[in-house]
């Protein structure tokens, strides 16, 4: 089955993507700021659907926000897609992507493909492929206006290269057979 991007108002469905800095079963705290479940989703710039879904969410999300923002929407209003390539060119993952942060105070529902709950919390991880519903709404906090995105949930769809040297104890090791005529000795 082909996994395709849908949208409805400023909640998308994305297509395939990588996940990185995956803090989905732990809130995480950054810079002293409240802990949050987070995850950076990285998305192939070949991904037209997921890409449009997300700019029409991120456009919604300016409309539904113009009081946030004073009645018009700012020129300098920041946005949360990104390119990988200009932000992020000495990292091979992030070639020919854009990606986003996404977070949330709730932690979200994770599943894998065959929509059964995903409870080890091994299982998903920075490099993994999944999909993800995102919620885009506008913020004016401190001085900064923007677009974030709400992360919703997960599915895991397939494993990938652990990113950020992390590896899974599966692949370091090997089976070993118990010689027991050394054990003796």
């Amino acid at each position: 089955m082909k996994v395709t991007a849908k949208r409805t108002g400023t909640k998308v469905t994305t297509g395939k993507v990588r996940l990185s800095y995956a803090h989905l079963f732990e809130a995480h705290a950054i810079e002293g700021n409240e802990p949050k479940y987070s995850v950076s989703i990285i998305i192939p710039k070949s991904d037209k659907e997921t890409l449009t879904a997300i700019k029409e969410a991120v456009e919604q999300a300016k409309k539904d926000g113009i009081s946030k923002f004073g009645g018009k929407i700012p020129t300098t209003l920041k946005t949360p897609l990104r390119d990988g390539d200009a932000e992020r060119p000495d990292d091979e993952a992030y070639k020919n992507c854009y990606f986003l942060n996404a977070s949330s105070k709730n932690k979200p529902g994770i599943v894998d493909k065959n929509v059964q709950p995903v409870l080890d919390a091994t299982e998903v991880y920075s490099g993994c492929y999944a999909r993800l519903t995102l919620n885009f709404y506008a913020f004016s906090a401190s001085g900064n206006k923007g677009i974030a995105a709400g992360l919703g949930n997960v599915q895991k769809l397939e494993d990938g290269e652990p990113l950020g040297g992390f590896t899974r104890a599966e692949d370091d090791f090997e089976s070993v057979e118990a010689a027991e005529d050394d054990f003796l000795g």
